[in-house]
């Protein structure tokens, strides 16, 4: 993994940054953002090799009955809807 910052998803409206504070409380957090009413934050931790372990420990798991996604968080404008709205793709 090459950057320490992860994408938390599929997680409860209701989650709050104290809540991934707790769920994270094993690894050496930097920040936490969780973005609200939308299901997902980011958590950026103290290395990449610590993001590593959190991914490997937390990626699958059940939390607050719904199975989290955790995922190495791409920089903005990396996915393809970018190429969707034209950003990106070359027109003739």
């Amino acid at each position: 993994m090459q950057g320490s910052k992860l994408y938390v998803g599929n997680f409860s409206y209701s989650v709050t940054k104290e809540d991934l504070e707790e769920l994270f409380s094993d690894y050496e957090i930097r920040e936490i953002r969780v973005i609200e009413g939308k299901g997902f934050g980011f958590v950026e931790l103290s290395s990449p090799a610590e993001a590593e372990k959190a991914k490997a420990s937390l990626n699958g798991k059940d939390y607050t009955g719904r199975t989290l996604r955790v995922d190495e968080a791409r920089p903005r404008g990396s996915n393809s809807s970018d190429y969707r709205r034209g950003n990106g793709y070359n027109r003739y």
